[in-house]
């Protein structure tokens, strides 16, 4: 198993900084999420890693070894792309072998290690078939046995179930875990799915505009998100401007679209903008059994009935826009006029400085 360093990393292109100053460390058999919008930069410092990139300033470590001026061919790294990067001219066999022979394994070892590649993946009976024979996700798992035959050090994924159908990302996604996990190797994914990262990552990094915003393991992100805008890009949350009130000594009142929330702890002096983060599953409806805390009344909108969820889109008094989501089985019940009256807990509020 093989750590990596990144100290201080940049790329630039012309004037944009696509990687600023970029530093991580990544343990051993950790599978480490490279997650953000697009144009973040998560892509171009994952080729950086592969050595498809320069790098401008800083460095790459593998372990005590620096790599960031060692050729892309020699750094022992196998790269999972989105497009597949499968020969079409060449079967299974031929497309997994193609790393070894590019090596000069023995044809002996290539026979053997190709076929417990296959193993690997789930295909030990399609080696004879040809790219146009096979599914999306059958594609798929031949580039990751081309990538594990040769037995990487670093396992990297860039976006690698962007173009599957939503079922199969999510089977395809805990085989990747699986393998990951089973074998042991420390593996960089990248992608702009906050679902697909939380199902698969020891840890994130969620960057923005070429920097870390923040780094933490997917529980932490979703639960205790640094900034707004890792609370609003990590999942679905309520983003709502208010005014700090005043402090009782354990929550904060703040006024924000037309109602007062209590947010536990300080939030801000009174008169201070800030900004709420309620994620829509934190709420509850009133007279739910499990339901207790301050209550908010809202007027809804709209109900979208998801199977085992229940998606309410209401509205705050001033008319600001509020979700909740719930249990398939817990009907909304609006007053004659429309008014649903809501619980929270003050302590799922969190409060940033609005800028």
């Amino acid at each position: 198993m093989t750590a990596i360093r990144l100290d201080a990393v940049v790329r630039t292109f012309g004037s944009v900084r696509a990687v600023d100053a970029i530093s991580a460390t990544i343990a051993e058999g950790e599978l480490f999420t490279l997650l953000g919008p697009s144009g973040c930069g998560k892509t171009t410092l994952l080729r950086m890693i592969a050595g498809f990139s320069d790098v401008e300033s800083g460095s790459i470590w593998f372990g005590d070894q620096r790599i960031d001026q060692v050729p892309a061919h020699r750094r022992n790294v196998g790269m999972v792309f989105q497009s597949y990067a499968v020969f079409p001219n060449l079967t299974v066999e031929q497309n997994v072998a193609y790393g070894l022979r590019a090596r000069r394994v023995s044809r002996r070892d290539i026979r053997d290690r190709v076929a417990e590649a296959l193993a690997l993946v789930q295909l030990p009976a399609h080696n004879t078939r040809w790219p146009h024979e096979l599914s999306g996700g059958q594609l798929q798992r031949v580039a990751i046995a081309r990538c594990l035959v040769i037995k990487p050090a670093v396992l990297l994924f860039d976006e690698p179930l962007s173009n599957l159908d939503a079922q199969l990302r999510m089977h395809m996604r805990v085989e990747i875990r699986r393998l990951q996990k089973s074998l042991g190797l420390t593996a960089i994914y990248v992608t702009h799915d906050q679902e697909e990262a939380l199902a698969i990552s020891d840890r994130i990094a969620v960057l923005r505009d070429g920097r870390i915003e923040q780094v933490g393991t997917p529980e932490t992100i979703y639960r205790a998100p640094q900034t707004a805008f890792v609370a609003e890009f990590m999942g679905s949350t309520n983003i709502i401007l208010g005014v700090a009130a005043g402090f009782d000594g354990s929550a904060t009142t703040v006024a924000a679209g037309g109602a007062m929330f209590q947010v536990r702890g300080r939030a801000g002096a009174p008169g201070a903008k800030v900004l709420l983060s309620i994620r829509p599953e934190t709420m509850r409806l009133a007279g739910c059994p499990d339901a207790g805390g301050p209550t908010l009344a809202v007027r809804l909108q709209l109900r979208e009935f998801l199977g085992p969820l229940l998606r309410l889109h209401a509205a705050l008094p001033d008319g600001t826009p509020i979700r909740v989501v719930t249990l398939g089985g817990q009907g909304a019940q609006p007053a004659a006029d429309g008014t649903l009256n809501l619980i929270y807990d003050p302590g799922q509020i969190i409060a940033y400085p609005a800028p």
